[in-house]
């Protein structure tokens, strides 16, 4: 099954059994599902958790339950702009600056702007733990995103500037729906393992295997993308 096949069956599948949440449909997007704060739960009992001060995280839905997790246990937690769109495109939201009753409402993508400030990747310290959004995992750790692959770039751009390495922890949380089979996902020499898989209803530590990326593929880029994308630019300058 090629991925968007993959997505399209799972966001189904989400959507038809009804466990799909705000924002809909599920189609096109890092979907969001009921049972999103206990798999936050479950990712808080772990030991990566646990010794993690600095996270990277998606800006999406189902994660903001694990964003929040973040902020109130004094944890400094960035989040890329969507598409990568500005020069500075990784938004610091740091608890410490950040008055305690607003942390919920900072942690949300409507409110980031209001607390968080944009730096640059080399302004990025050393990650602890990547939360990523998926549509589709496998207990390996082979994840698929929506298609536009920009968690993957994330992680290329942090690693080029030793922000991230092969011993910082990746974990996502999602539905059970969204555990696939052995074998189903393929992937490709630019995406990124998973550590852990975590469910409402269990953690999965995957042993992944696969090679991450140690920094940006630019053969894998056209002329266009990197134009579109400062940071891009201002790393291959460098």
């Amino acid at each position: 099954m090629d991925k968007q096949s993959l997505r399209e069956r799972v966001w189904d599948r989400l959507e038809d059994d009804g466990v799909a949440r705000f924002p809909f449909p599920p189609h096109g997007r890092i979907p969001n599902f009921a049972g999103a704060d206990d798999a936050a739960d479950r990712l808080t009992a772990t030991d990566a958790w646990t010794d993690a001060g600095v996270l990277k995280a998606n800006p999406d839905a189902p994660q903001l339950p694990v964003r929040r997790r973040a902020l109130h246990e004094n944890k400094v937690v960035y989040m890329a702009q969507p598409r990568l769109r500005s020069a500075e495109p990784f938004m610091k939201l740091d608890p410490a600056e950040i008055p305690p009753e607003d942390l919920d409402a900072a942690a949300t993508v409507s409110s980031m702007d209001d607390y968080a400030e944009p730096v640059g990747p080399d302004a990025v310290p050393g990650v602890d733990l990547v939360v990523s959004g998926s549509v589709a995992v496998d207990e390996a750790g082979k994840r698929v995103g929506k298609g536009e692959g920009y968690s993957d770039l994330e992680f290329a751009v942090l690693a080029e500037l030793g922000a991230v390495d092969a011993e910082t922890t990746v974990a996502t949380t999602v539905h059970e729906y969204q555990v696939v089979g052995a074998g189903e996902i393929e992937t490709d020499a630019h995406d990124v393992p998973m550590d852990l898989v975590v469910t409402p209803e269990r953690t999965v530590e995957t042993g992944a295997a696969g090679a991450r990326p140690t920094g940006v593929d630019w053969d894998l880029l056209g002329e266009e993308r990197v134009a579109e994308i400062p940071v891009l630019e201002r790393l291959r300058e460098r």
